[in-house]
């Protein structure tokens, strides 16, 4: 079997402030399609939640795939990522450097 070579693990983040951004990001990344929708159905109407369901469904493949792409690595860019693990990676890489502090 063409296995392809794990070079980094997805990082665990120590610091409090900082998981507490990846828990953010990925329920951001996960559930915010929904929230959209809900926010739309309780203001507007059905047709409208429809609307926002789809848009933010698209958008939201799209942010996700450009925070994929732009902090794991390009050899490692063929597994299958969470969005957890996307959030991990994003926040270890790019808003919090030095993520193997341990926040006391």
């Amino acid at each position: 079997m063409n296995d392809i070579p794990m070079i980094e693990p997805t990082p665990e983040i120590k610091k409090q402030r900082c998981k507490m951004m990846a828990y953010v990001i990925a329920a951001a990344l996960s559930y915010g399609t929904w929230i959209v929708a809900a926010l739309l159905w309780y203001k507007y109407d059905l047709f409208f939640a429809v609307a926002g369901l789809l848009i933010s469904y698209i958008v939201l493949g799209i942010i996700r795939s450009k925070i994929r792409n732009s902090v794991i690595p390009l050899t490692q860019q063929e597994y299958q990522y969470s969005d957890m693990a996307i959030a991990s990676w994003y926040v270890a890489k790019r808003l919090c450097f030095n993520y193997d502090e341990i926040d006391l």
